[in-house]
């Protein structure tokens, strides 16, 4: 009787540290009550860094309106939306990050920042404006227009979801 009462409290004990060392998942997704919230607009970014490079601000606005229409269920509007998002990307430079030994630049880093304006017309107190950045490194042997598509993507994925997070995911 004792030998079962102890191989029973040994099965539930292994069985709850089984469990408890499960992953859990969660989906990023939007903290938002639709039924107050139903529309978002989100203004054109304006590319006003000094430094420019054409594709900059087309591929900023396509990936931010794009996930905001994938992570929520929120209808885009031209202007006056519950929530509107606006601003402009105001840099875009390149420094040398590292020396090599021969005493030239080894690692380049781009870095991006845009500045948002969040309005939330139903909630004001959780209006804001702010900048956000994001950087990337490449090695100086290569060209910066054989990396910068790619690495420009990333940062803008990058802001994306910092925009995403500080305006609807409440993180």
């Amino acid at each position: 009787m004792k030998n079962r009462i102890l191989t029973a409290a040994a099965c539930l004990f292994m069985l709850l540290t089984a469990v408890s060392c499960l992953p859990s998942y969660q989906l990023k997704g939007a903290s938002i009550d639709y039924n107050v919230i139903k529309t978002i607009s989100i203004e054109s970014f304006q590319n006003r860094a000094t430094y420019q490079w054409a594709p900059m601000a087309p591929m900023f606005n396509n990936t931010l309106s794009d996930f905001y229409n994938r992570q929520t269920k929120l209808r885009q509007v031209k202007r006056d939306g519950d929530l509107a998002v606006s601003g402009e990307i105001t840099s875009y430079d390149q420094t040398n990050k590292s020396i090599s030994a021969s005493g030239y630049s080894s690692m380049v880093q781009l870095k991006m920042t845009v500045k948002v304006k969040f309005v939330n017309t139903k909630e004001h107190k959780d209006d804001f404006e702010k900048s956000f950045s994001a950087t990337r490194e490449y090695d100086s042997s290569q060209q910066l227009s054989s990396v910068q598509e790619e690495l420009v993507q990333q940062m803008i994925d990058d802001i994306v979801d910092q925009i995403f997070n500080a305006t609807v995911a409440n993180w």
